[in-house]
C-alpha cells in the first residue's frame, strides 16, 4: 500500500523543522510525548472546567466581583504549571545531560553551548505558550462574570509568559553550575525552594493585578508599570541565559559578547522607562529612584563581570580589538558597567537640573548612588588581589569579599555610632552604602563634604581596581 504524497503543509513543516534550532525540535517532540506533559495538561484543563462549572452554577450567588475570584482560580491552575512544573522540567532536562554525560556528545555535533541552551529555553517557552493558549478561554470566561476587564486579563497572561521565561532561565542557569554530584544535589533543593517562592510571588502578583488593575488600567502609569515589569523579567532571564552560555563556552570563544550586549540593552531600556515615568509624573524624584535602582543593579552585574577568571582574556588581548568593551576580560567589563552607569546617571542629573524642581536631598542621592556603586565594585577587586589564592579561585574570592564588605560597611558603623554618638552619624557612615545614602537625603547641604569623601574614596579605589584588573587579564594563566 503506497503512502500519500506530502502536501504543502507537510513540506512547510519539514522545512521549518530543518530551519529551526534542532534542539528546540528535539525537546518539543520529547516533551509532547512524555506522560508528565499530558498529565499536567489534562489536570489543568479538568481543574479549569470544574472551576468554570462552579462559578457558572453559582453566578447569581456571588457578588458583582465574582469574575476576579474566577480569574485568580484559573490563574492558580495555569501558574502552577508555568511557574513550577515547566521550569523544574527544564532544570531536570539540563541536569540530565550532565548526569548521563551526554553534554559532550551534544557539543561534538557543532551546535555550540549557546544554541543548545537556546533550544532548552525555547522549547520550555513554547510549552508554556501552549498551556496559556489552552487556559485562555477559561480566563476569558471570568470577564463575563464581571469584576475584571479584558486589558487586565491580557496583561496578566502576557506577564505570566514573561515571568515563565525568567524562571526557566533561572532553572537552566542553575543547572549549568552543577560540576559534581554534591553540588548538583544542593542546587536541586535550592531550585525547589526558589521555584516555590517564585510560584507564590507569581500568584500573589496576579491577585494584586486583578484587585487594583481595573481601577487604573486606563492610566499611563499602569501601562508603564506593566511594560517595565515585562521588560525587566524577560531581559533579566535573557541575561541569565547568556551568562550560562558564556560559562559553558571555551576560553578561545567570544563568550562575553552576549551577556554584555544584553546588559547594555537592559540599561537603555531602564533609562527609557524612567524617562517615561519622569515625563508622566513631572517629579524629578523619579530620576533619583532611577539612579539608585540602576546603581544597585549595575553593582550586582559588575560583581560577576569584574570577577572573570585570571588570564581568561589573555588570548583576546593578543588577537587585537583591545578597546572593544564586548570582548572577554574583567578590565573591559568593569569599564563597560561603570561607564554606562555614569553616563545614565549624568543624563538623569542633567534632566533634574533642567527641570529645576528637585529638592537638594534627592539631588545628593542622585549624585551619590553611582559613587557608592564604584566604591563597592572596586574594593573587592583590590582586596582580593592582595589575598594570596590560586588564579582559578578569583571569581569566588571577589564575591566573598564583596559580601563581607557589605556586612562590615553597612552594619559596623551604625553599631559604633550607637555606642559613641548616634547610629546614623554622618562621619562614621560616610562610606556606608545604605545609611550613607539616607544621610545624603536627610542632611542635604550639611552632607556635601561627605559626598566629596565618597567620590574621593571611590575614584581612588576605582583606579586601583582598573590597574589590578588589567594585570589580572594579562599576567596569570587560567
Amino acid at each position: 500500500m503506497s503512502t500519500a504524497a506530502p502536501d504543502a503543509f507537510d513540506r512547510f513543516g519539514e522545512r521549518l523543522a530543518d530551519t529551526v534550532n534542532p534542539i528546540i525540535v528535539k525537546e518539543v517532540r520529547q516533551g509532547l510525548r512524555t506522560r508528565a506533559f499530558w498529565l499536567f495538561f489534562t489536570l489543568m484543563l479538568v481543574a479549569n472546567l470544574f472551576i468554570s462549572l462552579i462559578f457558572f452554577a453559582t453566578a447569581d450567588s456571588f457578588s458583582s466581583n465574582s469574575g476576579r475570584a474566577a480569574f485568580i482560580s484559573f490563574f492558580v491552575a495555569l501558574g502552577f504549571v508555568q511557574f513550577f512544573v515547566i521550569p523544574y522540567a527544564s532544570y531536570r532536562s539540563m541536569a540530565r545531560e550532565a548526569e548521563e554525560e551526554t553534554w559532550v556528545l551534544l557539543t561534538l555535533t557543532g551546535i555550540g553551548p549557546r544554541r543548545i541552551l537556546a533550544g532548552k529555553l525555547g522549547s520550555s517557552v513554547l510549552q508554556g505558550v501552549l498551556y496559556a493558549s489552552a487556559a485562555a478561554p477559561f480566563l476569558l470566561f471570568s470577564y463575563f462574570l464581571n469584576g475584571i476587564d479584558l486589558p487586565t486579563i491580557v496583561v496578566g497572561v502576557v506577564l505570566a509568559v514573561g515571568y515563565q521565561v525568567f524562571l526557566v532561565a533561572v532553572s537552566v542557569s542553575m543547572a549549568t553550575l552543577a560540576e559534581s554530584k554534591l553540588v548538583r544535589a544542593l542546587l536541586h533543593f535550592v531550585l525547589l525552594g526558589t521555584l516555590l517562592w517564585g510560584l507564590g510571588f507569581g500568584i500573589g502578583g496576579a491577585a494584586g493585578l486583578s484587585e487594583f488593575a481595573q481601577k487604573i488600567s486606563s492610566s499611563s502609569e499602569f501601562w508603564l508599570g506593566a511594560l517595565s515589569l515585562l521588560f525587566g523579567v524577560v531581559t533579566t532571564g535573557l541575561l541569565l541565559f547568556e551568562a550560562a552560555a558564556a560559562r559553558l563556552s571555551l576560553p578561545t570563544e567570544d563568550y562575553a559578547r552576549g551577556p554584555r550586549l544584553t546588559y547594555a540593552l537592559q540599561l537603555l531600556g531602564a533609562a527609557g522607562f524612567f524617562f517615561w515615568g519622569w515625563t508622566i509624573s513631572g517629579d524629578a524624584d523619579v530620576l533619583t529612584a532611577g539612579a539608585v535602582s540602576i546603581s544597585v543593579y549595575s553593582t550586582l552585574v559588575g560583581l560577576f563581570v569584574a570577577s572573570d577568571r585570571d588570564g581568561m582574556a589573555k588570548i583576546h588581548w593578543a588577537k587585537g580589538g583591545r578597546w572593544s568593551l564586548l570582548k572577554p576580560g574583567g578590565f573591559r567589563g568593569f569599564v563597560l558597567v561603570l561607564g554606562s552607569l555614569f553616563a545614565l546617571c549624568a543624563g538623569f542629573a542633567v534632566l533634574a537640573f533642567i527641570q529645576n524642581t528637585i529638592h537638594f536631598g534627592a539631588l545628593m542621592v542622585l549624585l551619590g548612588a553611582p559613587g557608592y556603586a564604584l566604591l563597592m565594585l572596586s574594593l573587592p577587586v583590590v582586596i582580593a588581589r592582595a589575598i594570596p589564592h590560586p588564579p582559578w579561585q578569583t571569581p569566588a574570592m571577589i564575591r566573598l569579599v564583596f559580601l563581607g564588605l557589605i556586612v562590615l560597611m553597612s552594619g559596623v558603623p551604625p553599631l559604633i555610632g550607637e555606642i559613641v554618638s548616634e547610629a546614623d552619624d554622618l562621619f562614621l557612615n560616610a562610606l556606608n552604602p545604605v545609611v550613607g545614602l539616607v544621610n545624603l537625603e536627610r542632611q542635604a547641604r550639611d552632607a556635601v563634604p561627605f559626598l566629596g569623601i565618597v567620590w574621593g574614596a571611590a575614584l581612588l579605589a576605582g583606579f586601583s581596581a582598573l590597574t589590578s584588573l588589567r594585570k589580572r587579564d594579562l599576567e596569570w594563566l587560567a
